[in-house]
């Protein structure tokens, strides 16, 4: 007789059978989850398989499937667990009787305390929605909305002369100085970077926030001259195609299409829907690399040097939103090659902008990345509004956090 050694099997082996009992594990499901919540976060969605996240739990690919039917339940669950857990962390260190100092500090840590925990799973919020159906994406949505009520409420208290607009801003913020770390994987003790993440986010609380523009936005204008090069003009539109079905959906005929020519007039530019997608990536550090240079180049000193560049970055990145979602739920759609390649980039740029900080490198570090934080997870709530007062505003945000300022002088024009 052939012992059964499927997950049931063993949960209900008979004692007397002479066998250890061995039983089903009663978070097993939660086991599940938090490993597909870190296999999506660092690798994005399709490269990951439902195998691998079973064998990272220890069980069989059919074991898992009695938990989830299907990859995209896993990216539910993933994402929607991720979101009532955080709210659940916030309610619970949530103390309405305090002061707003008090009552912020408590929400703060809780918050941080947690996704340091988590901080292999925590990137998911940042791209997950372009995978979501609908129903799925307003019901998580809910979820961080009451989050981030959660943190308005104290907020308003501690500044009653902000208005509305300012104190969603300001919720957004916070949750972005603490969601940063999940960008990256520099590594700092949880002792060294709870303060930091607490100081940094004390910081956009007490930030001057210059006046937000009084009517609201028109949409976008059209400005300057288009581009003739074919070769610009692909990927422009295969940019603003990946970020509004994802990469996977994308077809090289419809990024041919949208420039006027056919699937094969594309190959003589690009070798693979994957050499479009690095080609845009290398465009966006080439670009980041140049406004170093520049400001730099400009700057009277070092503090000055960073205001400049942080204005330039998040002018880019207004400029072109659709990039950055793009960059962190396809960057693994890459050769592996172009990835070490694309990530030394980064690294290089970040830490040109991070020499130019007072204090430990480190930490130095993990500010940068807060500041590009700020500008996608506040340029997301403002639907990236590119006027002069919204550059302003995130740009004073990228201080607070960069250099601890409360009064920051506004953006170049």
């Amino acid at each position: 007789m052939v012992a059964d050694r499927s997950e049931a099997g063993l949960a209900t082996a008979r004692p007397d059978s002479g066998q250890p009992v061995r039983r089903r594990p009663k978070d097993r499901k939660v086991q599940i989850i938090r490993a597909a919540a870190r296999a999506f976060s660092e690798r994005g969605y399709y490269p990951v398989g439902v195998d691998e996240i079973a064998a990272e739990v220890g069980i069989s690919g059919p074991a898992l499937y009695r938990h989830f039917t299907n990859k995209y339940a896993l990216l539910v669950a993933a994402a929607e667990e991720g979101a009532r857990a955080l709210l659940e962390v916030a309610r619970a260190a949530d103390d309405p009787a305090a002061d707003p100092p008090q009552r912020l500090d408590k929400l703060i840590r809780g918050i941080a305390e947690h996704t340091i925990e988590i901080r292999r799973e925590a990137g998911l919020y940042r791209w997950e929605r372009r995978y979501l159906e609908r129903d799925d994406r307003v019901r998580i949505r809910r979820v961080y909305d009451d989050l981030n009520a959660t943190l308005a409420e104290p907020i308003g208290a501690l500044r009653p002369a902000a208005s509305d607009a300012d104190v969603a801003v300001l919720a957004a913020s916070v949750l972005s100085v603490v969601a940063s770390i999940s960008a990256h994987r520099t590594a700092l003790s949880g002792t060294r970077l709870l303060p930091l993440l607490t100081g940094m986010c004390w910081a956009v609380l007490r930030a001057e926030l210059p006046p937000a523009p009084e009517q609201p936005d028109p949409g976008p204008s059209v400005r300057g001259l288009p581009v003739t090069s074919k070769r610009e003009q692909l990927l422009t539109e295969a940019i603003r195609i990946f970020g509004r079905q994802g990469y996977h959906e994308a077809s090289i005929e419809e990024i041919g299409a949208a420039v006027g020519i056919n699937a094969s007039s594309v190959y003589r530019y690009f070798s693979s829907k994957a050499d479009l997608l690095a080609a845009a990536f290398y465009r966006t550090g080439d670009r980041v690399a140049i406004a170093l240079t520049e400001a730099l180049a400009e700057a009277t000193d070092r503090p000055d040097a960073v205001r400049r560049i942080a204005a330039r970055y998040a002018r880019l990145t207004f400029t072109m939103p659709e990039i950055m979602p793009v960059y962190y739920a396809e960057f693994s759609n890459l050769p592996q090659a172009e990835q070490h390649k694309l990530r030394a980039i980064q690294r290089q740029n970040v830490l040109e902008w991070a020499n130019l900080l007072d204090g430990d490198p480190i930490e130095a570090r993990f500010r940068v990345h807060t500041a590009l934080g700020q500008v996608i997870d506040v340029g997301r709530l403002i639907r990236f509004d590119s006027r002069p007062e919204q550059l302003a505003r995130v740009h004073a945000l990228m201080l607070a956090v960069l250099l601890g300022e409360q009064r920051v002088p506004p953006a170049e024009p």
